[in-house]
């Protein structure tokens, strides 16, 4: 029992959503300050730990690109695409056919998930930023490692309904 379950492509779509949904909808309320947790890139982590790099990243580009397109206003669109894209890509290193679910029901899980959601954060930050006067440094100790950190603690959640099923 050591492969992930088997998800067809319609829940992945549902879920894919239901991420969105919950990124753009739900999220935002239970925001610490002005962090909030990014459980669309818990998704695409998931994806990329399950099926791989070429998964990860094109889920990364599309749910980012969607993200992009919701949120307007201010933000730079393709850049949640590119980061998402790059996030989804770093976590698909975590793939392995024969250890997907020791991967996500152990504390591998959060671990792969705070390391992606660091790059990603960083690469966003730096994108960002590109001509501004904020200081980078600022901004990723005020924002890039506390949201990793909230994105990370989020991450348990599908870990432990994960070691329940392998331990049930």
């Amino acid at each position: 029992m050591t492969s992930a379950p088997v998800i067809r492509p319609a829940l992945l779509v549902l879920i894919s959503l239901a991420a969105l949904l919950l990124q753009t909808m739900i999220l935002p309320y239970v925001a610490v300050g002005t962090i909030v947790p990014d459980a669309v890139l818990i998704w695409i982590v998931y994806l990329a730990i399950t099926r791989g790099h070429i998964a990860g990243s094109t889920a990364g580009f599309f749910l980012g690109l969607i993200l992009d397109v919701l949120m307007g206003g201010d933000s730079m669109l393709g850049l949640s695409a590119f980061t998402k894209t790059l996030a989804g890509f770093l976590a698909g290193y975590a793939f392995s056919e024969n250890k997907t679910l020791q991967t996500l029901s152990t504390s591998r899980f959060p671990i792969i998930v705070a390391i992606t959601a660091l790059v990603h954060n960083q690469f966003y930050f730096l994108v960002s930023l590109q001509g501004s006067d904020i200081p980078l440094e600022s901004v990723v100790l005020r924002y890039g490692i506390p949201a990793t950190i909230y994105t990370g603690l989020l991450a348990l959640l599908p870990m432990f309904i994960f070691s329940r099923r392998v331990h049930s």
